[in-house]
């Protein structure tokens, strides 16, 4: 629950670098929850409490972000961190944010693989499959339930769940094709583009809203106004980087070598990410587990499990993937395996990650400069919209997998079905939180699989 405004502290004058930096630090360690949980830390703390930030500030920047590809609390830290303290600011605070999660998971990846066999870990994992099928359907309903208002916006939607799972349409022509509607809408039928925004209301606007550091009334200083030579030198500069990256892999690696292609594909992964990573899981399932085979379907669920249970974005998950990748490509050899994982881990994550802070350092001073001005945002409005659809999918393929263990030929796993409706119900019907679901999930795993 939020606290009241009258708990808040006063304001202070500035926000020194230092504090900010132990500030983001913090959050990267306590970051559970997903994006809805991490959005109310931020909010809570640098809204309420803090006052670094104003309520309509933050919603501002929050609905820029969340209409981004990539993952939104992350941006928004990112985003923030640019607000107080520029550059310096956006990168202290995004790499913090993802840091712990990156070691965490590379961590619990060389467990998976290298003591994956153990019936205790089995028993675990047996538990949180079903539990995450109930949680990515959960996520397709709290982001519908936020974006699909209108009849247009439910029948896209839809459309996007049958184009995906019916017509096998890929991701990325479903993302192009709901942006032209979403044109079109807002040429013809304005009025079914619009969205509630995001409020996380327990802070009034008005004087409230002045007392904090950065206001309404704040007057953006000279390095936050936009201007075309920044966004075109900030934009280069960001594609320099990544094909400078990407060529030093080829020049030691060679095109065809899994470090290229894990860079190459996760590039485009991160371009695919409207509406979070449950959105962009099902290219990253199609790519990793299909095309390159670098793990299985049923390792792509453990991992989905893993990156709920660690802070940070879910988005974090493709480390993961990484690691494994790495571990089952052996990049150095059979006896280096854990380094071969940590290697191909941090290429996924940089280039997951590189176009979130070029979205933010570069798009930045462009969204303060139009924060009356959202009719742009059509397009993208449309997209999340499709998510929607696609993320359905996602928890029908993981419901297959899980249930229909040997296939359609087998039969279906009972208990699977038992634990996955208890994981729904839980979430649906309770409102229980990711973490205590997996939990619990992973303790009836343990105890039905002993006996």
């Amino acid at each position: 629950m939020s606290q009241p405004v009258a708990s808040a502290q006063p304001a202070p004058a500035t926000v020194s670098l230092y504090s900010a930096f132990l500030y983001w630090l913090k959050l990267g360690f306590i970051s559970f929850g997903g994006p809805a949980g991490q959005l109310g830390m931020m909010h809570q703390e640098l809204v309420e409490k803090r006052r670094w930030i104003s309520e309509q500030r933050f919603l501002h920047a929050l609905n820029y972000c969340m209409l981004l590809p990539g993952p939104e609390a992350q941006q928004l830290a990112t985003y923030i961190g640019w607000l107080l303290h520029g550059t310096k600011g956006a990168l202290i605070a995004g790499l913090l944010f993802i840091l712990p999660s990156f070691f965490m998971l590379s961590l619990l990846a060389w467990l998976y693989l290298a003591h994956g066999d153990v019936p205790l870990v089995q028993g675990i994992l047996y538990g949180v499959k079903p539990a995450v099928t109930a949680i990515v359907l959960f996520a397709a309903w709290r982001i519908g339930k936020k974006t699909l208002h209108t009849t247009a916006l439910k029948l896209l939607a839809l459309a996007a769940l049958i184009a995906i799972a019916v017509f096998k349409l890929p991701f990325p022509y479903i993302v192009i094709a709901a942006a032209l509607i979403g044109l079109v809408l807002m040429r013809w039928w304005p009025a079914q583009l619009r969205v509630p925004p995001a409020t996380h209301g327990s802070v009034k606007a008005g004087a409230a809203a002045d007392a904090a550091v950065i206001n309404d009334n704040t007057v953006l200083p000279k390095w936050q106004l936009f201007s075309w030579r920044k966004f075109i030198c900030g934009l280069a500069l960001g594609l320099a980087i990544w094909a400078i990256s990407l060529g030093l892999l080829v020049l030691l690696y060679g095109w065809h070598s899994p470090q290229v292609q894990l860079g190459w594909f996760f590039t485009k992964a991160a371009l695919l990410t409207f509406g979070g990573a449950y959105a962009v899981l099902p290219y990253v399932y199609q790519g990793a587990v299909e095309h390159y085979s670098w793990l299985s379907a049923l390792q792509m669920i453990d991992a989905l499990a893993l990156g709920e249970s660690t802070p940070g974005p879910l988005i974090m998950v493709v480390a993961f993937v990484g690691f494994i990748a790495g571990w089952t490509e052996q990049l150095f050899g059979p006896n280096m395996l854990p380094l071969a994982g940590v290697l191909a881990a941090a290429i996924v994550t940089f280039f997951t990650f590189l176009p979130s802070f070029l979205f933010i350092l570069v798009g930045a001073p462009l969204v303060e400069s139009s924060r009356k001005q959202a009719a742009f945002t059509a397009p993208l409005t449309a997209i999340t919209a499709a998510v929607v659809g696609v993320i359905v999918n996602l928890a029908l393929f993981f419901g297959y997998h899980v249930l229909l263990p040997q296939g359609l030929g087998g039969s279906i796993d009972w208990l699977a079905l038992l634990l996955g409706v208890a994981a729904g119900i839980a979430l649906f019907g309770y409102n229980q939180g990711i973490m205590r679901v997996l939990t619990v999930a992973a303790l009836l795993g343990m105890v039905t699989t002993a006996f």
